[in-house]
C-alpha cells in the first residue's frame, strides 16, 4: 500500500463538520499530491456514489469512495474528526474518515489492497490504533500495514477449515471418527462500487461465524476480482446469505437452499442476526425458489427474509436512477441559477432580453456585465434537462447509456417536453441500452459494443420515441402543468404549498425532498409566475427543519444532548443557507418526534409563501438571495412562522418524556440513559 497513502494524505485534526466538507478537505490533499486532476469533478463522483447509499458504518467509520476519471492513481486519504461527522450510520457520527479514490480503469492489484483495508476496518485493535495515533507518518504506516505483515489476500473469506468445506468431509478428532458437523453457510457480498462495503461485509460475516461456531464461506463479487465458490462448498452448505446492492452473479447455483437476502450494509452491521436467521430458515425447511433468486439487489424486507414484493424492488431501483440524475444536475442548477439571479440583481429582469455579449459588450457598463452573467447562467441552465436524462440513463446502464440519454434530453427540449420529457428520455435510454446489452453477440463485436454499437442503436431508438411517439404528449402535459401553476390562486395555491412543504421536510435531503426540489427547479428553465412561486415555497420550507432544531436547542437546551446542542449552533447557518440536511442528525436520533414536527412547520411555511404570492428566481441561496425574492418581508415571515411551529412541536413532544442528557454524554456512569418520568 506504499503508493496509496503518505503522511501528506493524513489529517489527524479534521475540522470539517459535514460529509461534503470532509470529502472536499481530504480531496484537496489528493489534488496537492497530484492524485486527483479535477477537484470538483471528483467530488461530484463522490457525491453521486454517496447518493446511492450512505457510506457510514457502525463503530464511527465513514468511507466515502468512488471510481472517477478524475483520479490519476489509486489513492487513500485519512482524516480524524474530534467532533464527529454524520455519514448516515445508525449508531451516530464517524470520527475515522477514509476517502478512497480509484481510477475508472484501476488495476486489480491496487483494488485488492483497498479491499484488504476494508477488511482491516472490522478489526477493533486497528481502529483503536488509528484513534490513538499522534504522528501522521506513523498513522500512514499503520494504514499501509507496516506494523505487522498482512495475511495473503483471499477471494474467499471463511471460518472453519477450508479443506474440509471443499471436500465436504466432517470435522474429526484425529482418529477419523466424526465428532461434530458445523452449520455451514455460503454467502455473497457485493456493493455498487465494489471497493469497500463488499469486503467489509465479507469480513464481518466471517467474524460473526467464528463467534457463533458456524462455518461461513464468502464469495466477494467486488473490484478485486470474482472467484466463484467451489461447487462442492455450495452443495454442502445448509443455508445462503446474500448481502448485496448489485445483482448476484450466477444465482442459479444457490437454488434449493434456505436464503437470506439483504443489502450489503446489513452484512456489515448485523451479521450475527443474519446467521441466526439463516439457521432458523434451515430448521424450518424454507427453500428459495427460482423466483426468489431472481429478485432485485438487496430486496429483503428489512429483517432479512428476501420476500418483498417485486414492485417495491422496482421502486427502490427507480429512486436510485432518478437520484443519480438529480445529483449530477444540481451543480448546473446552482451555478446557472445563481448567475442568472445575480444578473437580475445588477441589471433588472429585462436583462434577459439583452443582445448577445459576443457582439455587444462594453467593459465599463454594468448592463453588459449583467448580460454576460445572464447569458453564462442561461448556457448552464440549458444543460439541465440533457444532464438529468443522461445521468438517469447512466445510473441504469452505465457509460453506454450516456449518449442516448443526453440525446433524448436534448430532444425533450426541442419538442418543448421540458423537465418531464427529460425524466422520460433518461428512463427510455437506460431501458433501451439494458435491452441491447442482453442481446448475445459474437466475440469479435464485444469490444466495439459499448463505444459504437450500443450508443448508435440506442440513440436512434430513443430519438424516434422522443420525436415521434412520446415527445408531443409529454409536451402537452408540460404545458398543461405550466398553465395550472400559472392559474393557481387562493386555496389551490395554499394546498400545493402544503404538499411541497411536507415533501421538503419529510426526509430532509432524501428522495421526496429531491423530487420537490427538482420539480421547482424544472420550472426555472422556462420561468412563469406560477413556477417562481413554487420555487419560493420549496426553498422556504427547506430552510425550516435546521432553523427549527437550532432554535429548539437554544430555548430548551436540557432536552438535547451535548452533541445535538453543538449541531444546533451549526444548524443556524445551514438553515439560513437552505441546507435542509442540517436537521438530519436530530431526525436520526429521534425520528418520531423530530420528523412530524418539522413537517408541520414546513407545511405552514409552504402554505404561507404561496398565499403571500412570494416569488424566487434563484434555485438556492437561502437568506442570501432575499433581495431577489418577490414580497421579501412576507417571505421571511412565512419562514419564521413555520420555524416557530416546528420548534414548539418538537419541544412539546420531547418535553413529554423529559429526557435529561448532560454535557458528558446523557448517560449514567454505567452507560445507561438517565430518564426522568414526565
Amino acid at each position: 500500500m506504499s503508493e496509496l497513502i503518505t503522511a501528506e494524505l493524513v489529517d489527524l485534526d479534521l475540522s470539517a463538520t459535514t460529509k461534503d466538507a470532509a470529502a472536499r478537505s481530504l480531496a484537496e490533499r489528493m489534488v496537492a499530491a497530484h492524485r486527483v486532476t479535477d477537484l470538483d469533478g471528483f467530488l461530484a463522483d463522490v457525491a453521486a456514489r454517496e447518493a446511492q447509499m450512505p457510506t457510514g458504518l457502525d463503530g464511527g467509520i465513514g468511507i466515502p469512495h468512488c471510481r472517477s476519471e478524475h483520479v490519476s492513481a489509486p489513492t487513500l486519504a485519512f482524516g480524524r474528526s474530534g467532533a464527529g461527522i454524520d455519514f448516515g450510520a445508525a449508531d451516530g457520527p464517524a470520527d475515522l474518515i477514509f476517502l478512497i479514490a480509484a481510477p475508472t480503469g484501476a488495476d486489480d492489484d491496487h483494488l485488492t489492497i483497498l479491499s484488504g483495508l476494508a477488511r482491516r476496518l472490522m478489526d477493533p485493535e486497528f481502529t483503536a490504533a488509528l484513534r490513538a495515533g499522534t504522528d501522521p507518518r506513523a498513522v500512514a504506516a499503520l494504514i499501509r500495514g507496516e506494523e505487522a505483515p498482512e495475511e495473503p489476500e483471499r477471494e474467499q473469506v471463511e471460518t472453519g477449515k477450508q479443506e474440509q468445506a471443499e471436500t465436504g468431509t466432517e470435522a474429526t478428532g484425529g482418529t477419523g471418527a466424526a465428532e461434530s458437523v458445523p452449520f455451514r453457510i455460503v454467502a455473497v457480498t457485493s456493493c455498487p462500487t465494489g471497493i469497500a462495503h463488499t469486503y467489509m461485509a465479507a469480513e464481518s460475516l466471517a467474524a460473526a461465524g467464528r463467534a457463533e461456531g458456524v462455518e461461513v464461506t464468502v464469495e466477494t463479487q467486488g473490484s478485486a476480482g470474482f472467484k466463484k465458490l467451489d461447487p462442492a462448498v455450495v452443495a454442502a452448505a445448509d443455508a445462503v446469505i446474500w448481502a448485496h446492492d448489485v445483482e448476484v452473479r450466477e444465482k442459479a447455483r444457490f437454488r434449493g437452499k434456505p436464503l437470506v437476502d439483504v443489502g450489503v450494509k446489513a452484512g456489515i452491521n448485523r451479521p450475527a442476526e443474519l446467521i441466526a436467521e439463516a439457521r432458523r430458515r434451515a430448521e424450518r425447511g424454507e427453500i428459495a425458489t427460482a423466483s426468489d433468486s431472481d429478485k432485485a439487489p438487496g430486496s429483503g424486507d428489512g429483517d432479512g427474509n428476501g420476500s418483498g414484493a417485486d414492485h417495491a424492488h422496482f421502486g427502490v431501483r427507480l429512486r436510485t436512477y432518478l437520484m443519480s440524475g438529480v445529483s449530477y444536475m444540481v451543480p448546473f442548477v446552482a451555478a446557472g441559477g445563481l448567475l442568472i439571479a445575480l444578473s437580475f440583481a445588477i441589471g433588472g429582469y429585462e436583462i434577459a432580453s439583452a443582445k448577445s455579449v459576443a457582439d455587444h459588450f462594453v467593459w465599463g457598463e454594468a448592463d453588459s456585465w449583467a448580460a454576460l452573467l445572464n447569458q453564462i447562467g442561461s448556457a448552464a441552465f440549458g444543460f439541465l434537462v440533457p444532464v438529468l436524462a443522461g445521468y438517469i440513463a447512466y445510473g441504469m446502464a452505465d457509460r453506454p447509456a450516456l449518449v442516448p440519454g443526453f440525446v433524448g434530453g436534448a430532444i425533450a427540449l426541442t419538442v418543448n417536453a421540458g423537465f418531464l420529457g427529460g425524466l422520460v428520455a433518461g428512463l427510455l435510454a437506460g431501458a433501451v441500452v439494458m435491452a441491447v446489452q442482453r442481446v448475445p453477440v459474437h466475440a469479435t463485436l464485444r469490444g466495439i459494443m459499448p463505444v459504437l454499437v450500443i450508443p448508435l442503436i440506442a440513440s436512434a431508438v430513443v430519438g424516434f420515441l422522443m420525436f415521434i411517439v412520446v415527445g408531443k404528449p409529454i409536451a402537452s402535459l408540460q404545458n398543461a402543468l405550466t398553465d395550472w401553476l400559472n392559474g393557481l390562486s387562493g386555496s389551490n395555491a395554499v394546498i400545493l404549498g402544503v404538499v411541497l412543504g411536507l415533501m421538503m421536510c419529510f426526509d430532509m435531503g432524501g428522495p421526496l425532498n429531491k423530487v420537490a426540489y427538482a420539480f421547482a427547479v424544472g420550472g426555472l428553465a422556462d420561468p412563469t409566475p406560477g413556477s417562481l412561486k413554487v420555487m419560493a415555497a420549496v426553498m422556504a420550507a427547506g430552510m425550516v427543519p435546521p432553523l427549527a432544531m437550532a432554535l429548539a436547542t437554544t430555548v430548551r437546551r436540557r432536552l438535547f444532548t451535548k452533541t445535538e446542542r453543538e449541531n444546533g449552533r451549526a444548524a443556524w447557518v445551514l438553515g439560513a443557507s437552505f441546507i435542509t440536511e442540517g436537521a438530519i442528525p436530530f431526525a436520526a436520533a429521534d425520528p418520531l418526534r423530530v420528523i412530524p414536527s418539522v413537517m408541520a412547520g414546513g407545511a405552514v411555511t409552504g402554505a404561507l409563501s404561496m398565499a403571500f404570492g412570494a416569488t424566487l428566481r434563484a434555485p438556492h441561496g437561502g437568506v442570501f438571495v432575499v433581495p431577489l425574492i418577490g414580497e421579501p418581508f412576507l417571505y421571511l415571515l412565512a419562514i419564521a412562522a413555520g420555524t416557530l411551529v416546528a420548534t414548539a412541536l418538537v419541544v412539546l413532544l420531547k418535553g413529554a418524556r423529559r429526557t435529561a442528557p448532560e454535557a458528558a454524554g446523557d448517560a449514567g456512569a454505567d452507560g445507561s440513559r438517565v430518564t426522568v418520568a414526565a
